[in-house]
């Protein structure tokens, strides 16, 4: 009974605690740690103790697989350059230079071999606290990226220096057999992490229910971890190949059912392991400190932990400016700009978490100074947490980088949209004219692609003050609709009038509608910014060659719907001719009627505030 209170209270804090972080849009794991230690001198809370195997096989595996199935692949290869740097090069710099300072400030009885598990054990960056404030400040996405793909890598390379330096406490090792461990370690999880995904792949392409592939999924990193572990190859390295690979994959092997499921239930494990591991860092307080102190007196402490944590924070800087300045940092396939300022923000974001505090649990008893080592690993990740985690968002205003525009992303959104839903109809038309289908039926599904289409479009541009868009209508009243069935069924079944599987499966068919229909565009206001030109625009003549602007005839609105006294929703202008035609969400599609009788290919936004354009004959953006 006291354990199962003991899980309750600790649920209930973390929710709460989360959720007052997210209400004053502060980082989580901070507060989370500051509230771990502030409740661990309470009287009546008990003496808590982290298992560091229940952290390391129990925890890192579920929480580096649920951020690696969430990591692009391909962002990862474009960045493989940059993220080897940090995750294998600054890893290992930080721990040389964190074990030489160590030698240094800690008293004797000392060892190199301690110094380097000291080093190993503090030079990770967290994979939850890094990635978090970096999505939460909005950092430009090959920042996050790289940060993201360090965190899923770095741990794998501390832990098998760490490995080697237990090694050494207890017996001599030889220099080529530090480079034999690490080369087995890397290669080895890589490879377990790629048989693994081969074998669940397999399973899951004979696997069509949700439960049993989402449980599945929730089995793979525990069984990559511990294949690899068993090999003597790196766990961590192998859970994180497994979750890049199964994820790459997943459009190929789940239904998308599955998929949904799959992120549901991973979003929710994530949320409650890794803020509960925050908090349980912050209950060790007391653990922490009194097991130091039987080593060095408080002054001492202090000193050894505030040169320490230095010695972390310009080590990486040192380290990251190295690489920008031999221009090994800055390389990129896509040709994209890096500067100091994102070089700066890279080095900052440096934070430490619960693989550090593990890692350092797990030193055997005879390490020299062990109760010193817990407490320096300690003051690093709460150190870095709340020096480095409270001014980064700071630091990222004051250097002016930009996040991912908003009205960019709507606008490649809009743009992939209509390019699948291009393909969907293109083979709607190749099976309907094989077969003798109903032509309402093909009719109706050629509309729904339409209309999908033109959701995305016209959240890019805002609605007349006295006109509400098809799409906005339709969700409003929908909803309404939706909130009149459900008070009906709720009747029903209090009534007794059914049982309670027909009222399980009418349940379930309201429930579905209701999330697939997007209630964010009820609730927010269209972006007014405006759109910058699409990338991909570069390659079209048509609209490298078209004017930016041209006279339009009639500028009061669509020159069809004007004639005829019918309604638009949104108008477009011909390039060409200075024709205004109404959009692809208005009843007569006038913009796309007047391309098919003139082939003038160009056309662009006739809102305000807008400036985007559209090629017809390439079919793309500008």
């Amino acid at each position: 009974m006291h354990v199962a209170v003991s899980l309750v209270v600790l649920a209930i804090v973390v929710l709460v605690v989360a959720g007052v972080a997210r209400r004053l849009g502060a980082s989580p794991p901070l507060l989370l740690v500051a509230a771990g230690v502030g409740g661990a001198y309470l009287p009546f809370v008990p003496d808590v103790r982290l298992d560091p195997e229940l952290i390391l096989v129990g925890v890192l595996p579920p929480l580096l697989y649920a951020a690696a199935i969430r990591t692009s692949l391909v962002d990862f290869r474009a960045n493989r350059s940059s993220i080897a740097l940090l995750s294998v090069g600054a890893t290992l710099f930080t721990t040389a230079c964190v074990a030489l300072v160590a030698l240094w400030v800690v008293p004797a009885p000392f060892s190199v071999a301690a110094a380097f598990a000291l080093g190993a054990v503090v030079a990770p960056p967290d994979a939850v606290a890094a990635t978090a404030v970096a999505r939460r400040i909005g950092l430009p996405r090959r920042v996050v990226s790289i940060l993201q793909g360090e965190s899923l890598v770095n741990d794998g390379t501390a832990l098998v220096a760490l490995n080697t330096a237990r090694a050494a406490l207890v017996s001599t090792v030889a220099v080529w057999q530090v480079g034999w461990d690490f080369l087995r370690g890397a290669a080895g999880g890589v490879l377990a992490g790629l048989v693994v995904a081969t074998v669940f792949a397999l399973v899951r392409r004979r696997v069509d229910d949700p439960v049993s592939d989402t449980t599945l999924s929730f089995v793979a990193p525990f069984v990559a971890y511990i294949a690899a572990e068993e090999i003597k190859a790196s766990g961590v390295l192998a859970v994180v190949v497994t979750g890049l690979a199964l994820s790459h994959k997943s459009h190929l092997l789940q239904s998308g059912a599955s998929r949904l499921a799959e992120a549901s239930n991973w979003r929710t494990v994530q949320f409650v392991l890794e803020n509960a591991v925050f908090l349980l860092i912050g209950l060790q307080a007391p653990y922490v400190v009194r097991e130091a102190r039987s080593d060095l007196s408080g002054g001492q402490l202090i000193w050894v932990a505030a040169v320490v944590l230095v010695a972390v924070i310009v080590s990486r800087f040192a380290w990251v400016f190295f690489s920008y300045s031999t221009r090994l940092l800055v390389r990129h396939p896509m040709g994209e700009t890096w500067t100091w300022r994102s070089t700066l923000l890279v080095a900052w974001a440096g934070m430490r978490g619960v693989v550090t505090l593990a890692a350092v649990l797990a030193l055997p008893p005879e390490t020299p100074r062990r109760g010193v080592l817990v407490f320096v690993a300690f003051v690093v990740v709460v150190g870095t947490l709340t020096l480095q985690g409270l001014t980064l968002p700071a630091l990222a205003r004051v250097l002016g980088v930009p996040g991912p525009d908003p009205a960019e992303d709507a606008l490649a959104e809009a743009a992939l949209l209509s390019e699948v839903a291009k393909a969907g109809r293109a083979r709607l038309a190749d099976v309907a004219g094989e077969g003798d289908e109903p032509e309402a039926v093909v009719e109706a599904l050629r509309e729904q692609s339409l209309d999908r289409a033109d959701r995305a479009w016209e959240r890019l541009g805002r609605p007349h003050e006295e006109y509400e868009p098809p799409t906005a209508t339709y969700l409003r009243l929908r909803l309404q609709m939706l909130e009149a069935e459900r008070t009906a069924l709720i009747a029903a079944r209090d009534a007794g009038r059914y049982d309670d599987d027909v009222l399980r499966a009418v349940t379930a068919v309201l429930d579905v509608e209701e999330s697939l229909l997007d209630r964010t565009e009820l609730r927010h206001e269209r972006i007014a910014a405006d759109l910058a030109p699409a990338r991909n625009a570069q390659g079209c003549e048509h609209l490298m060659e078209a004017p930016t602007l041209v006279k339009p005839r009639t500028p009061e609105g669509c020159e069809e719907c004007l004639r005829d006294g019918t309604e638009w929703v949104h108008l477009r202008l011909c390039l060409s001719c200075g024709h205004v035609g109404c959009c692809d969400s208005s009843p007569y599609h006038h913009a796309d009627t007047h391309f098919e009788e003139t082939g003038h290919p160009v056309m662009r936004s006739f809102e305000p505030h807008e400036h985007w354009r559209w090629c017809y004959v390439d079919d793309l953006l500008g």
